[in-house]
């Protein structure tokens, strides 16, 4: 039987065959799975003889990974916000990007906050949220059945499925009559054409419903911003992760009346990665972009027979007429 060094040794030489970047560090990270070892172990023990049964297993998952087959696949866990979360083919892999709406909904959340997830999947975000802010709950919505599973057993081995309520579906149909703090959602926003230029390991393995709309990947996006004010309460915030070049497009997409502290954050490679945006009172929403309508408040000052002006009266008309311009443009500034 081969030992550790000689395994290493060929592992690497078929994984750069089969286009792996770092293949020494993939191999060893492989048998590291397989022996249930850390890769300490592999170095101070490079004479160590695999049994049959390790060299077959090591032998299953080197060919899945040859075949471009994600690592997180096939070792079935991957780490996101300090955690460890079972992954499988039915979710996406948590990516350190999306910790960005992590860290943002920390900072949001109150005393008893409720917020909800759309596109749950693995249950990343969501569980790694209320392992953090012990006091708040949640609702994860997704629209496939295989991914709620894996969300709930994320949750259980987290100890926060009693905070967690998990619905199937599409992005808010089947939730009613709820109002949230928060909304949080990494949807999928991948164009069709973009999805022909991905990696392998993304292109041909990843769930293709949480990766692209099929169109421009724009669609669930704009419906997560049009339908999300039925569903926070006032003051509350969306955190939404968006695609490479979107960031105005997606800005566009926000009504003004609705929608106030429009921001969209860059992650660490400095790409306009997340939109943060609040909800207003509509009231609130309507000042914000009006512009001082001047001709309306001035036929107001002069539609009444008192108010047309006299020479003996001048003076108090003109300072009418400033004062009535003055409020119309605080309510602008001020808001």
């Amino acid at each position: 039987m081969p030992n550790i060094s000689e395994t290493l040794e060929q592992a690497t030489e078929i994984l750069q065959a089969s286009g792996i970047v770092e293949a020494r560090r993939e191999a060893k990270s492989l048998l590291a799975f397989v022996l249930d070892k850390n890769q300490t172990f592999l170095v101070a023990h490079s004479e160590y003889k695999l049994s049959v049964e390790e060299k077959t297993q090591f032998q299953t998952v080197l060919e899945r990974r040859a075949s471009r087959e994600p690592f997180q696949y096939i070792v079935g866990r991957q780490e996101f916000c300090g955690l460890d979360f079972s992954v499988t083919k039915d979710v996406l892999i948590p990516r350190p990007e999306t910790e960005m709406i992590v860290e943002a909904a920390i900072e949001i959340l109150r005393e008893n906050a409720r917020f909800c997830e759309v596109g749950i999947g693995s249950g990343c975000v969501s569980v790694s949220i209320l392992h953090e802010v012990k006091t708040a709950s949640a609702v994860g919505l997704d629209a496939s059945e295989k991914a709620l599973a894996v969300a709930e057993r994320n949750a259980e081995t987290h100890r926060v499925l009693e905070r967690l309520e998990l619905k199937l579906s599409n992005v808010f149909d089947n939730l009613k009559d709820k109002k949230f703090d928060l909304i949080v959602s990494n949807p999928p926003y991948i164009s069709s054409e973009e999805m022909k230029t991905l990696q392998r390991e993304v292109r041909d393995f990843e769930p293709h419903i949480a990766l692209t709309d099929e169109k421009d990947g724009l669609s669930i996006i704009a419906k997560i911003i049009a339908d999300a004010p039925n569903f926070l309460k006032a003051d509350g915030f969306l955190l939404m992760e968006i695609g490479l070049n979107q960031a105005v497009k997606v800005q566009e997409m926000f009504d003004k009346t609705i929608w106030r502290e429009i921001e969209i954050l860059p992650d660490l490679q400095n790409i306009l990665r997340m939109v943060k945006a609040k909800k207003g009172t509509r009231d609130k929403g309507q000042v914000k972009d009006k512009k001082p309508n001047l001709n309306y408040h001035f036929s107001l000052l002069i539609s009444s027979s008192s108010l047309v002006p006299r020479p003996s009266s001048l003076v108090p008309f003109l300072c009418g007429l400033f004062f009535a311009i003055f409020q119309s443009i605080e309510k602008v500034v001020l808001f």
